[in-house]
């Protein structure tokens, strides 16, 4: 499969951005999340930390997280290549 999962093969990428209201980082991931996604085909999502106790443990001092498939991709400031990249695999 050149470089992909059998997971990551199984249909479109996620891509999950982690992050909380008011947060100017997380706007600023938000943009770039949506922009990629859109142009590759994969799917996003957006979770709150400040509504789940267990993100906010792992995550608070990170956010905005971005996740590619479950796993962490990168934290603060969202390059749109590198994701772009990741996300063509």
């Amino acid at each position: 499969m050149f470089g992909r999962t059998k997971k990551q093969s199984a249909g479109p990428r996620t891509v999950t951005l982690i992050g909380k209201p008011g947060c100017h980082l997380c706007d600023d991931a938000r943009a770039v999340v949506r922009e990629v996604c859109a142009e590759t085909g994969a799917v996003w999502e957006e979770k709150d930390i400040t509504r789940d106790a267990e993100l906010h443990r792992a995550y608070w001092e990170q956010i905005p997280v971005v996740l590619v498939d479950g796993e962490q991709h990168t934290f603060w400031r969202v390059d749109a290549d590198r994701l772009r990249r990741e996300l063509r695999g």
